[in-house]
């Protein structure tokens, strides 16, 4: 629920649990993914219409980005957490219901998905992730709210007006005086609607952007957040001494740089799934 103040507002979550039936137990975090993945898919089918793209296509394609993206997102956070599974059931290892997957994870397995699948139905592989993105980080603005209601992904201890109540259980053990910590969530999720809103307005102002550019400007937008709110974070997934969420945003953003130079500064177009004559054609703005 949220608890409005006087110029301020407090997060205090109901709980992981959404509803029950019998012994089944409906989780907030699953139906936030399924919702995400539904909207989406809906998104991009409209997206992939103003492109002449048969919507058909991006719907199967959706089914091998979950299937892709999902099982990798959950791999990454296992093996970076390998400390925390080692000792724990097996099966644990495969509860994502319970929280703990990482986007970064589910990016690159959705791209190699994308790559296999777009070489099979020989269709533009850029073209197809710069229909696909205004879903995926609207995706991702929607399933932030999961971390909500699970009380994770939160920053570090604070007694600004805006705040996150986090129960003791789920308290790091170095904060467990502290009750109040930045709702990093939040912050992730309005970031990802404004990347949207970006995206959005390139797709529909600019019909005729080369191909790779939407592409190119999420993993700049996106990134540039992310570095930023992984900096507060007190659960981050660390490769030694490195965050890396932030390793792989500096990454993304060095990329995304690289790559609109090619587009622009060198004018040259991205290799891709199908030659150049089958691809869409781009413009030379």
């Amino acid at each position: 629920m949220l608890n409005f103040l006087p110029f301020a507002f407090e997060f205090t979550s109901p709980g992981p649990i959404a509803f029950g039936i019998g012994a089944l137990s409906i989780r907030w975090y699953g139906m936030l993914i399924a919702s995400a993945v539904v909207i989406g898919t809906l998104l991009a089918q409209k997206l992939a219409k103003k492109r002449g793209v048969d919507p058909d296509i991006v719907g199967n394609l959706v089914i091998w980005l979950v299937v892709g993206a999902i099982p990798c997102a959950r791999l990454y956070y296992v093996l970076f957490e390998w400390q925390r599974f080692q000792n724990q059931p097996w099966y644990k290892a495969f509860a994502i219901w319970e929280g703990g997957i990482a986007i970064h994870g589910a990016i690159i397995g959705g791209a190699v998905a994308t790559i296999i699948f777009c070489q099979r139905q020989k269709v533009s592989a850029w073209l197809m992730a710069d229909i696909i993105m205004p879903a995926l980080i609207l995706g991702q603005a929607i399933g932030r709210w999961g971390n909500f209601f699970n009380s994770e992904a939160f920053g570090r201890p604070t007694d600004l007006p805006w705040k996150l109540f986090i129960p003791v259980d789920r308290r790091p053990p170095e904060f467990v005086s502290e009750s109040y910590f930045h709702p990093t969530f939040l912050y992730e999720s309005v970031w990802n609607i404004g990347v949207f809103a970006i995206l959005m307005f390139l797709f529909f102002r600019f019909p005729k952007i080369r191909t790779g550019t939407l592409t190119m400007t999420y993993a700049i937008a996106y990134s540039l957040g992310r570095f930023w709110i992984e900096g507060l974070r007190t659960d981050s997934l660390m490769f030694g001494s490195l965050r890396t969420a932030q390793i792989f945003s500096l990454v993304a953003i060095s990329l995304g740089i690289a790559g609109l130079v090619w587009l622009y500064g060198l004018r040259r177009r991205f290799p891709d799934t199908v030659s150049q004559k089958v691809s869409q054609k781009d413009s030379h703005t």
